[in-house]
């Protein structure tokens, strides 16, 4: 039976890493390694170095396979749970402990038009009173410093309220809890605060 012949133009493979070579190379572009096994001649090879390239063929092989699934894995999973869900800072729930004479501040981004409701009740002790009050940046930055500041939104002092606030614009908002009673008073106040951030978005208004 006569041997098929072989186009002298087909790669080889080395008989180390197992990879293609070019043919007439007489060493491994990837790993240099010399007399690389000519196009067709892998069963001539020693048993040694027909078992290396086997194995690492497969290795190979495997990897390639291996990262496309994790890839498909990856991409299917992203489009089946969607955008990740970012906690915005004008949603939270909590309680605070406001000493006599300072205040909570709870602050954040808000779109024009988007709006933000919660609620507030003093809880230790019961009955006494909170005061709340939003500032954009630039009155935040007045009252900070401790000059005359307009705010955008207020409630007085009150045991309980709630809270609807609506962006007029795009801004930097800050929610200001204050305990209104007087250092001498010695009165301490804990509250519990719960704001929620909504996009009017889709909204006709509300309540």
């Amino acid at each position: 039976m006569s041997v098929p012949s072989i186009d002298p133009r087909t790669w080889g493979s080395c008989q180390f890493c197992g990879v293609a070579v070019p043919a007439g190379a007489l060493h491994c572009p990837i790993c240099g390694a010399d007399a690389p096994v000519a196009a067709g001649r892998l069963a001539d090879a020693p048993r040694g170095v027909r078992r290396r390239v086997r194995w690492t063929a497969a290795l190979r092989t495997f990897l390639v396979v291996g990262v496309a699934v994790a890839l498909a894995y990856t991409l299917i999973q992203a489009a089946w749970s969607g955008p990740p869900n970012v906690a915005d800072p004008l949603t939270t729930a909590g309680v605070y402990s406001i000493p006599v004479g300072e205040s909570m501040v709870i602050a954040g981004d808000i779109t024009g038009g988007d709006y933000v409701v919660g609620n507030f009740t003093t809880i230790d002790p019961g009955g006494l009173s909170l005061a709340v009050t939003v500032y954009n940046q630039t009155a935040w930055l007045d009252h900070s410093a401790g000059r005359p500041a307009t705010s955008a939104w207020s409630v007085p002092a009150q045991p309980n309220g709630r809270i609807i606030f609506t962006a007029p614009y795009t801004d930097l908002y800050y929610f200001v809890f204050s305990n209104p009673y007087p250092t001498p008073s010695g009165l301490g106040v804990t509250a519990y605060v719960t704001t929620q951030y909504e996009s009017n978005v889709g909204d006709e208004g509300f309540a």
